[in-house]
């Protein structure tokens, strides 16, 4: 049956042949009838092979068919008529290798099918092809592992499989292929070892294994392959050492083995690789520094070390690579000098030195490399100028030397280098002006010089660079207008300009740079108007204008920038409604306009860009709506539409905004509640509702997706209880709920927060005790939660929350001790309990907390001993314990002071009120007891009266802190001054010799460092003129800044009358410590300059903010308020808590100061003095005309009062935002009688008169604005004796004011003559 079926097979077998020769052509019948057997059965293996393989390709292999296959595309033959060689290369043959017979082929010794599209795997057959000697199938998509019977092909001398998909190990029966000289497996997946067995091919010239994922270490028996040229192993995850052993391959030209994570240093044997012309080791882990070695390779000609963490300096042998062309050791932690010695690599074409940290200056030398077309030194430290030697290399196309510290200015010369197509000198020093000669540079398409100090005009010669794409110039100190020349760029798709002090308007021509695609001029002086024909910049995508002083409306033909991405147009002065042709930009991803004068409705059409991601309208005076269609904005994720003038209700379509991050709608006049749809914005990172007048509910899912930080809704009429989302909200960070009509149990509403910066629920109705979780806030700063209904004890675990700087709990119902736990806060500043139910003695452990500068305990019933201790408290400067029930402790006073109070009754029989002045107790209404100064008082008659007189009498007294102040400066005054007036005697005898010169504790405040600071007091530093000097600002070599008042030069007779006002302003600031009084850091009286220093105040005078209408639209009502308290507390303290009574007597708006956050420093003390109780208090006249006092100009008298009509025209000032010149002689006319005098002024409403620059005020800040403006009126009195005291006004500024009945529209100015708010 065997034997049966054998032949069966055999005759089925031939039958098939005759049948495929019977059915092709006559001359394939004949070529088998002629030629051998064999030669059939290849082409019909062939025929077989490309009938699998798809429709195009069967149709690319068409001439596949004739007598024989010799004649076939693709295919030799031998003599024989036998196929020798298959070469099908490049033909988009796709299918497998599946139906390849590879046994049909056994004269085949050479198969070349790459860069094909063959798919599959490769079959075992392939050993079938005995006397294959060349092996090409890469560039093919090939998968699976690599047979092993492909060690069976012993042979092939020549095996390329790159390029394809295969993956696995390489099997280790590749080393078997004894006459393998070259095996390619570059670019595939293979993973695993490197297999030793393949250090064994003794006749292998090349190596490539790159592009692959194999790891593991070089295996150290690669020093076998003694015949290997080309050894590449780069971009796989081979790790581990270089072998020293790969020094044996004393052949090998060619070693690639970057992009691995081989570690170590580079081994010395690499110099004996003395053929060897490329060495590419970069981005590995190797450390250590560059071999010495190494600089025996002359034949080397590319050497690439970037990217690794190679240390040390470059080698000064290197001058012997001769052979040298490019050299890259980017990216490492070389330091030192680049070596002179380089100049010797004359071969050298590139040079990359960049991200180091090499020193110096740049050699000169370099300029001898006169092969050098790329020179990169960028990101190093290298200092000096750029030398001119550098201007030689002729054939230099790139130079980079950004990112170091060289100085100077750029070469005249530069113009040399006519091959310059790319020059970036960005982030260094240089100065000076940009040379014309680089318009010489015709092939230069990228010229950044950003981020220097360069300065003058922006050179015509620039629009000479017709081959210019990109020119940076940002960040400089270029002057001047935009050249028109600029214009005729016509490549420029890139230009930066923007950080520089460029004036006049932005050029019409600007439209005829049509290949621009980013155009930045923001943070300049610009003006005029933003020119229309901008709009033909059709492939524009970005347009950044904004910190300019543009004016006039925006074009409506921005609309046409169909490409536009960015538009930033903010903080500038542009006036009108916001055309809607910008609505029509479909790829408009930012919007920025905020901080113009934009007025007119929000374009209903603002839902049209979809693309729209950053929307910000604020800070403008927009009106109406927001539009319904806000909500087809469905990618925006910041908005912010606070500081306009818009109304109404939130539209429900804003719930379609699901991708916000970021939502600002404060400062507007919104009202109604929040829609529900509000609820759907769960990726809120920020949410400011402040100063609206929204009602309802706050959003119950305001932080359901976790996300929330920042949370404002003060000064609103929100109500109910806090949102259960919020309770939980671990990610907040900021949250001011204050000034609304919250209500609920706090003790319940409030969760942990671990985050937490800063709390405000104050100005709410919230009740329930202090939760003790708070104490678990680790991170709060700021915690108020005052004028609650808050009641129980403070929790002693308060005191775990050891970062409070500010804790506000006054106005509530606390009961219980203070907690001395709360001693563990000893960052804190400023803590107020005030008006609470509070009882016991005062902690003494608070003596810890020394940043303390704010302590107000007042209206509790505090009692037993004060604290002696809290008069080591050096940093505080208000204290209030008044209205409490402390009865001992007095005798720990050093020195007291109660004047200027209401005070009556028996003093404290203690030492310190035994000893008081009588400046100590004056202006009271009728205090006895045992003072020499005081008259005695009356008998007492028992324990018991004399215990009920005692409650009688209120004292406030200044605590030891103020007596240990009191004394600090008393004794630095005597110090400072007695030296001062001895050597002021002796500078009479010595005429015109120095004075005195005290620079303090400070040894950088020396004379001769003012005088460099300011160049000999040069007028381009002057920042200010006042009655008695000109203020400079000084910027000393530290960077510190101060403000130097130096006096005026008068005549001869005029010194000394000069000469005392700076006394009197030394004496007086000597004198007083008070954070809203500028500081004194020093002082020098000399025989060329006499001059104070001062702390710098960094916005300025007042005055200069409110003269500015976008300087005085910051300047809002809050900051207003907070101006008048400051400058309030000040006088008061000047006034009635220093030794002897300060009169400033030129209070005016450009003598108080603002700080970057707005609190106010009264400055120039030039004409102020000292009132004395043996003086008559005469002075000449001092003061700024519309500022003084009405007495002074009949009367010589000063006192308190001059200062108090200053304050309150100080305080009209701010409320008006002008000075109330028209205003204040009706006012002072008519305060007495309660009724303005001027027909004119009779019916004005208080709205018209208050600063039209800002938004009406609201709610709470609208009720402020009144209070001050009656307390400003009180302080106009035509009678001093009537005015107020600053004291009463400082007290009145600092408690709660009754509530304004009128709608602040309505109020008249008359009826604010009252000075009685409770009747508005």
């Amino acid at each position: 049956m065997c034997f049966l079926a054998k032949t069966l097979s055999k005759l089925f077998h031939a039958l098939l042949i005759l049948i495929f020769l019977s059915t092709s052509a006559s001359t394939a019948t004949s070529a088998l009838t002629d030629g051998p057997t064999k030669v059939g059965m290849e082409a019909y293996c062939l025929l077989r092979w490309k009938a699998s393989l798809d429709n195009q390709s069967q149709s690319d292999l068409d001439s596949w068919v004739g007598r024989g296959p010799c004649k076939w595309i693709g295919v030799t033959c031998d003599s024989s008529g036998s196929i020798t060689i298959l070469s099908l290369i490049d033909l988009g043959l796709r299918g497998t290798l599946h139906s390849f017979n590879f046994s049909c082929f056994p004269n085949l010794t050479r198969l070349e099918i790459w860069n094909n599209l063959l798919h599959g795997t490769l079959p075992s057959q392939i050993s079938n092809l005995s006397k294959i000697t060349y092996l090409d199938l890469s560039g093919n998509h090939l998968t699976g592992n690599i047979p092993s019977e492909i060690g069976m092909l012993i042979d092939l001398h020549t095996l390329s499989l790159s390029v394809n998909q295969f993956d696995g190990y390489i099997p280790a029966e590749f080393g078997m292929l004894s006459s393998l000289s070259e095996l390619y497996l570059s670019r595939n997946n293979f993973t695993g070892l490197i297999p030793t067995s393949m250090t064994k091919l003794e006749n292998l010239s090349i190596l490539y294994l790159w592009g692959n994922k194999l790891s593991g270490s070089i295996p150290s028996e690669i020093g076998f392959l003694k015949s290997l040229k080309e050894l590449d192993l780069s971009s796989n995850k081979v790790s581990g050492l270089i072998p020293p052993s790969i020094g044996k391959l004393r052949e090998l030209s060619i070693l690639h083995l970057f992009d691995n994570k081989l570690s170590g240093s580079i081994p010395h044997e690499i110099g004996m690789l003395g053929c060897l012309s490329e060495l590419s080791l970069q981005e590995n882990n190797l450390t250590g520094s560059i071999p010495i070695s190494m600089t025996k390779l002359e034949n080397l000609s590319i050497l690439y070390l970037w990217g690794n963490k190679l240390s040390g300096s470059i080698p000064s042998e290197i001058r012997f690579l001769k052979s040298l062309k490019k050299l890259d050791l980017s990216s490492n932690k070389l330091s030192g000098l680049i070596p002179p010695s380089i100049e010797k690599l004359r071969e050298l074409s590139m040079l990359y030195l960049f991200y180091n940290k090499l020193s110096g200056s740049i050699p000169h030398e370099i300029g001898m490399l006169g092969s050098l077309s790329e020179l990169s030194l960028q990101e190093n430290n290298l200092i000096g100028s750029i030398p001119v030697s550098m201007t030689k290399l002729g054939n230099l196309s790139i130079l980079y030397l950004w990112g170091n510290k060289l100085s100077g200015s750029i070469p005249s010369e530069i113009g040399f280098l006519k091959s310059l197509k790319e020059l970036d000198l960005s982030s260094n020093k240089l100065s000076g002006l940009i040379p014309p000669s680089i318009g010489k540079l015709r092939e230069l398409s990228i010229l950044h010089l950003f981020n220097n100090k360069l300065s003058g005009s922006i050179l015509h010669e620039i629009g000479m660079l017709c081959s210019l794409s990109q020119l940076s110039l940002q960040e400089n100190n270029l002057t001047g207008s935009i050249p028109v020349s600029i214009t005729k760029l016509e490549n420029l798709s890139i230009l930066y300009l923007w950080g520089n002090k460029l004036s006049c308007s932005i050029p019409s021509e600007i439209e005829f740079l049509k290949s621009l695609k980013e155009l930045d001029l923001s943070s300049n002086n610009f003006t005029g108007a933003i020119p229309s024909s901008i709009g033909h910049l059709r492939n524009l995508s970005l347009l950044a204008l904004f910190e300019n002083n543009l004016s006039g409306s925006i074009p409506q033909k921005l609309g046409m920038l169909r490409s536009l991405s960015v538009l930033s147009l903010h903080k500038n002065i542009l006036t009108g409604s916001i055309p809607t042709s910008i609505t029509n930009l479909g790829n408009l991803s930012i919007l920025s306009l905020w901080s113009n004068k934009l007025s007119g409705f929000i374009p209903s059409e603002i839902g049209l860009p979809v693309s729209l991601t950053d929307l910000d309208l604020s800070s403008n005076a927009l009106t109406g709506r927001i539009p319904t269609s806000i909500g087809n904005l469905s990618s925006l994720s910041y908005m912010d539409f606070s500081g306009n003038r818009l109304y109404g209700q939130v539209p429900r379509e804003i719930g379609k905004l699901k991708s916000l991050n970021i939502l600002k709608l404060s400062s507007n006049q919104l009202n109604g509640s929040l829609p529900l749809e509000f609820n759907n914005l769960t990726r809120l990172k920020s949410l400011q509702l402040s100063w609206n007048g929204f009602t309802g509910h706050l959003p119950e899912n305001v932080c359901l997706g976790g996300l929330l930080e920042n949370f404002t809704t003060n000064f609103n009429h929100f109500s109910g209880s806090i949102p259960k989302t919020l309770r939980n909200c671990t990610s907040l960070i900021r949250l001011r709920l204050d000034w609304n009509q919250l209500t609920g149990n706090i003790s319940e509403q409030l969760g942990i927060y671990p985050h937490l910066d800063y709390m405000d629920l104050s100005n709410n109705r919230f009740h329930g005790e202090i939760p003790r979780k708070l104490g678990q806030w680790k991170n709060i700063t700021s915690l108020k939660f005052s004028n609650n209904n808050i009641s129980g004890s403070i929790p002693l675990e308060l005191g775990n929350a050891t970062q409070l700087h500010l804790i506000d709990l006054s106005w509530n119902h606390l009961q219980g001790k203070i907690p001395k736990e709360l001693a563990k806060w000893k960052l804190l500043i400023k803590l107020c309990l005030n008006n609470n139910n509070l009882f016991g003695v005062v902690p003494l452990d608070f003596k810890v907390l020394s940043n303390l500068d704010h302590l107000n305990l007042a209206a509790n019933n505090l009692s037993g001993p004060i604290p002696g201790q809290l008069g080591e408290l050096s940093n505080l400067l208000i204290l209030n314990l008044s209205r409490n029930e402390f009865t001992a402790g007095m005798e720990l006073l050093t020195v007291v002071d109660i004047s200027y109070n209401e005070l009556e009754g028996s003093i404290p029989d203690v030492k310190a009120f035994r000893e008081a002045p009588f400046e100590a107790y004056r202006n009271n209404k009728s205090l006895c007891g045992n003072a020499s100064s005081l008259k005695a008082c009356t008998s007492i008659k028992s324990g018991k009266t004399s215990q009920a007189k005692r409650k009688k009498v209120v004292i406030v007294t200044v605590l030891p802190v103020l007596a240990a102040l009191f004394l600090v400066f008393l004794i630095g005054g005597l110090l400072i001054l007695l030296p001062l007036r001895r050597r002021q005697a002796q500078s009479r005898e010595l005429q015109d010799k120095d004075i005195l010169v005290i620079p303090g504790h400070d040894q950088e405040l020396q004379y001769e460092t003012i005088i460099e600071a300011t160049e000999n007091f040069n007028s381009k530093y002057c920042i200010g003129v006042g009655g008695c000097g000109v203020v400079y600002k000084a910027v000393l070599p530290s960077g510190r800044v101060f403000a130097v008042k130096k006096l005026h030069s008068l005549q001869e007779s005029d010194k000394s009358k000069n000469l005392k006002a700076f006394e009197r302003e030394i004496q007086v600031l000597l004198e007083i410590r008070h954070r809203n009084i500028v500081k004194l850091h020093g002082f020098c009286s000399h025989s060329k300059d006499s001059f104070l220093v001062y702390e710098f105040v960094e916005k300025g005078s007042l005055r200069s903010i409110l003269n500015s209408d976008e300087q005085a639209a910051e300047l809002d009502w809050i900051k207003r308020q907070n101006i008048v308290k400051g400058v309030a507390n000040a006088l008061s303290y000047m006034h009635h808590n220093c030794p002897s009574p300060i009169i400033h007597r030129d209070i005016s708006s450009n003598n108080i100061l603002l700080d970057s956050e707005y609190e106010p420093r009264i400055s120039d003390f030039g004409t102020a003095m000292l009132l004395l109780s043996d003086s008559s208090n005469k002075a000449s006249f001092a003061g700024t005309f519309g500022y003084t006092a009405p007495e002074l100009a009949y009367t010589m008298q000063v006192n308190e009062k001059c200062d108090v009509y200053s304050f309150g025209v100080i305080t009209l000032e701010l409320v008006m935002g002008t000075h109330p010149c028209n205003l204040i002689p009706s006012l002072c006319s008519s305060i007495s009688s309660s009724s303005l005098s001027s027909s004119d002024d009779h019916d004005k409403l208080l709205k018209n008169v208050i600063d039209q620059r800002l938004l009406l005020p609201q709610n709470q800040v609208a009720e402020s604005v009144v209070y001050i403006t009656m307390l400003a009126f009180a302080c106009l009195h035509l009678n001093p004796k009537s005015r107020p005291t600053m004291q009463q006004i400082s007290s009145k500024l600092t408690s709660k004011h009754p509530p304004v009945s009128k709608s602040f529209s309505t109020i008249k100015l008359e009826e604010l003559l009252s000075n009685n708010i409770a009747n508005i």
